[in-house]
């Protein structure tokens, strides 16, 4: 500490005088030192507690809903139902715990912190289950109904938090920006982690699957080729479900690894000095505050036309496009791509900002889904792959590079409102998750309609024309259209750096 006594100061245009005052160092340069630079350990910390939730969530996107389908063996609508059920009961409990999170009292390792540790070990458990095939039949929706649920509920007890994280590492955009460019580029990379370990393990239990092409022939073959073809077909089954559950077990192994680095290398701000917003106070001005609703409802076309690409892919490339050999090895490409391009869209954002970076990033795709929808062959999956990975990267890195600003924004346009980071991100993903939702039921039941026959090694023409239209043109459409709400997000370059001087001086 340091003692002032007869000292006149001039700060901010306003003159203090000391008459005998002993302040400690850390109150008197408490928000100099919060604005210093981050260190690489802190955001490399920071972004590695980003994975955990990819690499689930990236398993689950590309291979939840062909596990329901021809593993588990439950028909398309049951499938349909735990898909859209489950994300909108995830996007449920979104704002029910950030409403959750700031009533939290501070703790010894911060008010965020204790959820995300908390909640980990029942996530590995729930996820585990979620890919374990029951001995009975009769009750397997209920059983894929109720762990999908509760995978979605632990799942939102981590993300909301360590979302929300990003506000109390930092008050300086440029860091803020920076930890989210780390965070982003290792969530990708533990998006192709997830898909990686999934893709590897599980590949050999479709493509080895046996498809007998000589039923028609079979009554020439002799009881024998019979009882071998369904020997064949009960051990392809029996492999199914034991490396859906490996993958499982190896995965829950990374949520964990993963939630312990980052507890051990993050150090949260301490907020309890601010004074709390009531929630529904909170909930009715951030509902108000128009750049948060042209933002939000931007992505959340923009993260359905993603999501149905990815639900669909495996399915894509399994009965629509003769792909079967290839698709865990496209998948990769489309993550490594994602990855690689993670530095080249921060770069981007910084040198023509946010708003370009992202009209640019997520138009990129459209033109490629097309094409492979047109011209289904190897070489043009590959370079399809190669492409719709620049997109993948800017659709996840821009929303949440882009939410910070416009906090920045309510906060100056509501300078006693404290304490509502929670509000924003909680009821972002609520949004997006329910958008989710209904776009992966309404696929899955597509399908129903379609006719899609669970467990057979070809589908139906009808199944084939489904599968296209909604890895093509249906998410064209919702692109165009998050585009077009997009031209209204207000908050341009200028505005960004004007709100950036107005808060320091705020602060």
């Amino acid at each position: 500490s340091f003692s002032l006594q007869g000292y006149f100061v001039h700060y901010q245009n306003t003159i203090i005088l000391f008459t005998n005052v002993s302040l400690p160092c850390h109150l008197f340069f408490s928000q100099t030192v919060l604005s210093q630079k981050l260190s690489l350990c802190s955001k490399l910390c920071f972004a590695i507690g980003g994975a955990p939730k990819e690499v689930a969530a990236s398993a689950t996107a590309f291979f939840l809903q062909i596990y329901l389908l021809d593993v588990a063996q439950i028909n398309a609508f049951q499938a349909s139902m735990v898909l859209f059920i489950g994300k909108v009961w995830g996007a449920v409990t979104d704002p029910i715990v950030g409403f959750l999170i700031m009533k939290s009292r501070w703790t010894k390792i911060g008010r965020l912190m204790p959820w995300m540790v908390g909640c980990t070990p029942f996530l590995v458990v729930s996820y585990f289950y979620l890919w374990f095939v029951p001995p009975f039949i009769t009750g397997r929706f209920i059983w894929y109904l109720g762990f999908y649920c509760l995978y979605q509920t632990l799942i939102t007890c981590f993300h909301v938090p360590y979302s929300a994280l990003t506000m109390f590492l930092s008050t300086d955009q440029k860091e803020r920006d920076s930890a989210t460019a780390y965070r982003m580029t290792m969530e990708v990379l533990g998006t192709l982690v997830g898909a990686a370990i999934q893709g590897q393990i599980v590949a050999s239990a479709h493509t080895l699957k046996h498809c007998p092409t000589h039923n028609v022939t079979a009554g020439y073959l002799g009881n024998s080729s019979g009882a071998e073809i369904v020997k064949n077909i009960v051990c392809s089954f029996s492999l199914q479900k034991e490396v859906y559950m490996m993958a499982a077990g190896v995965i829950g192994g990374v949520l964990l690894i993963c939630t312990l680095v980052m507890f051990l290398g993050v150090k949260e701000r301490d907020g309890e000095t601010e004074k709390q917003l009531p929630f529904y106070r909170g909930f009715i001005l951030v509902m108000r505050h128009g750049p948060y609703l042209t933002l939000t409802a931007a992505f959340l076309f923009i993260t359905v036309a993603i999501q149905l690409v990815q639900s669909n892919f495996v399915l894509f490339c399994t009965y629509a496009a003769d792909l079967k050999d290839h698709f865990h090895n496209i998948v990769l490409t489309i993550l490594v791509s994602a990855v690689i391009s993670i530095p080249l869209w921060q770069w981007f954002l910084e040198r023509f900002g946010k708003k370009t970076a992202a009209f640019c990033g997520i138009t990129w795709i459209m033109p490629f889904t097309l094409m492979l929808v047109f011209i289904p062959n190897v070489a043009v999956a590959y370079i399809v792959a190669v492409s719709s990975g620049l997109s993948v990267a800017a659709s996840l890195l821009l929303p949440w590079s882009m939410l910070p600003d416009v906090v920045d924004d309510f906060r100056l346009a509501n300078p006693y409102s404290k304490g509502h980071e929670a509000i924003f991100y909680s009821f972002y993903v609520f949004f997006t998750k329910f958008a989710s939702g209904i776009s992966l039921g309404v696929s899955t039941l597509c399908l129903e309609f379609a006719g899609y026959d669970t467990g057979a090694c070809k589908q139906p023409a009808p199944v084939v024309y489904t599968l296209k239209l909604l890895i093509g043109a249906a998410p064209v459409a919702f692109i165009v259209t998050g585009l077009m709400i997009l031209l209204l997000y207000p908050i341009s370059e200028d505005v960004r750096l004007r709100n950036k001087v107005c808060l320091e001086e705020l602060r």
